[in-house]
């Protein structure tokens, strides 16, 4: 192998927010954190588990407790009719000759 042409490859510290941790290798070269992981992800730990992404957990409890858990229908939005536009039918413009046009009239006359 070559030498100096290949990244280093150090034993780095992987922490996810469930605060389970490991060591690893990796070129990065500095700590790896992670919002899940093998020990919380569902499909390694066989539970089903709620994952908020961007607010929509809480967004929904909030809706949750406007209705007290009733289901509410809203009314459909009406859409109003698309107005019909009347094509104008445009005249047919006259060609303008050009001055080696106007010369091939001349010499044939």
């Amino acid at each position: 192998m070559k030498e100096k042409i290949h990244p280093k490859y150090e034993i780095v510290t992987v922490s996810c927010t469930c605060g389970n941790k490991f060591q690893t290798r990796s070129t990065l070269c500095r700590d790896i954190k992670l919002e899940i992981c093998s020990a919380c992800h569902p499909f390694f730990t066989g539970k089903q588990k709620l994952i908020d992404t961007v607010g929509s957990l809480a967004k929904f409890e909030r809706r949750y407790k406007k209705t007290g858990g009733k289901t509410v229908r809203r009314k459909p939005k009406v859409k109003a009719a698309p107005k019909k536009k009347e094509r104008v039918k445009k005249q047919p413009t006259k060609k303008k000759k050009t001055d080696l046009e106007e010369d091939i009239e001349e010499t044939e006359e």
